[in-house]
């Protein structure tokens, strides 16, 4: 059996975040294939990367995890100016700016990429998920001969910096999440030579998952739900103001429901409801009572909570700026997608005024899920390209 290992910048069951939580998914369900491991940091705060778990090694679900110290936290003020300055139009970047960009980001953790290079002969494989963190920039290229790529690329400003142009073209094999993934890397990078699958994750349901659970739409009535990180950077400052928007010209008893860490500031109004974190069973009953599953964000490489409000039938909005979430709606035809608050207020109304419709397109993404989100499809996908490149 061979070993290998996932590199993360974060990774526990307390950890919510996209990448971080893929991670998890798939170690786990490769872990009888595979004798998997986790390298990985000991933050738990992706904004300060302090060091938040005390053990070096534990066990998680079956697979042993191994933790690094981060050497320093980042301070968002002045990473935040550094960043408005690198990348002001005009800015000529240097190759030391982005290697102090990087360092900043963070996690800065030498601990992890010395271990990394110590260890290289340890493990056949090792697969970094994520270009954009210390974690994967630098410790990658200590292994490339061994290396897999997870990127979870987007169109950002970021991703244009020099300095992540060899992990992209040096790693021995990728993995997208999605076909638009695959053809915006693929154009930016000229890679298409590195071996490849399109694959992301199966979607599992709760042991007691029904769809006879009402408990959501008798406690709330009507509501569109946002699942996620509540966050600036994931659309949420602009969902909040057309929302509110929305409830000045629209009389009606809509609500709209969280379910996520706030990490910016929730506005005071009595039809914007916070429920902070929830079970997966309150999770899913939540999503399944919703008119729709709301996603804002603008840069998105995946999106396991549009999947997962598919499967349960739930139709979505999505940030129509996002090609990825845009590619879900079309491929599906289980949703709407907008571009500016007229958009925003049009799909919200549809969703509330078609019901036929509204369910019909429910019925789509479940098919759509089952057909291209199941783990044994993953599975072998990811299984066959990891063993070729281990070879």
């Amino acid at each position: 059996m061979k070993k290998i290992a996932f590199i993360n910048q974060r990774y526990g069951l307390e950890v919510v975040g996209g990448s971080e939580y893929y991670t998890r998914l798939i170690a786990e369900h490769l872990k009888d294939k595979f004798e998997v491991e986790i390298l990985t940091t000991k933050a738990l705060d992706y904004v300060t990367w302090e060091n938040h778990y005390e053990k070096d090694v534990e066990d998680i679900n079956g697979i042993t995890v191994r933790r690094f110290n981060v050497d320093k936290e980042r301070d968002s003020a002045k990473f935040n100016q550094f960043t408005g300055e690198i990348l002001k139009p005009g800015y000529q970047r240097t190759a030391k700016d982005e290697r102090d960009w990087v360092d900043a980001q963070g996690p800065f953790c030498p601990e992890l990429v010395k271990y990394i290079s110590e260890n290289k002969d340890n493990y056949d494989l090792f697969i970094f998920v994520t270009y954009l963190y210390y974690t994967s920039c630098i410790g990658m290229r200590e292994v490339f001969e061994k290396s897999v790529f997870i990127p979870t690329a987007h169109d950002e400003p970021y991703i244009n910096f020099s300095i992540y142009e060899d992990i992209f073209k040096k790693c021995q094999a990728i993995i997208f999440l999605t076909d638009e993934e695959k053809e915006f890397v693929q154009n930016k990078f000229n890679n298409s030579n590195i071996p490849n699958v399109v694959t992301a994750v199966g979607i599992d349901m709760p042991e007691d998952y029904s769809v006879d659970d009402d408990s959501f739409k008798k406690k709330y009535g009507d509501y569109v739900i946002y699942v996620g990180r509540i966050d600036a950077s994931k659309g949420c400052d602009t969902l909040f103001e057309y929302f509110q928007e929305y409830k000045k010209r629209n009389n009606n008893d809509l609500k709209l429901l969280l379910m996520g860490k706030d990490v910016m500031g929730i506005p005071e109004h009595k039809d914007i409801i916070n429920l902070g974190f929830v079970s997966e069973e309150d999770k899913f009953a939540g999503v399944l009572n919703a008119k729709a599953l709301i996603l804002p964000s603008p840069f998105e490489s995946l999106s396991i909570s549009v999947l997962e409000a598919l499967q349960v039938e739930t139709p979505v909005i999505v940030n129509g700026k996002c090609e990825v979430l845009k590619g879900h709606c079309i491929k599906s035809n289980a949703g709407l997608y907008y571009k500016n608050y007229p958009e925003f207020e049009g799909c919200l109304n549809y969703m509330l005024d078609h019901e036929d419709v509204r369910l019909e397109m429910g019925r789509l993404g479940k098919k759509y899920v089952d057909s291209f989100y199941r783990w044994d499809i993953v599975v072998n996908k990811i299984s066959e390209l990891f063993e070729k490149a281990a070879k």
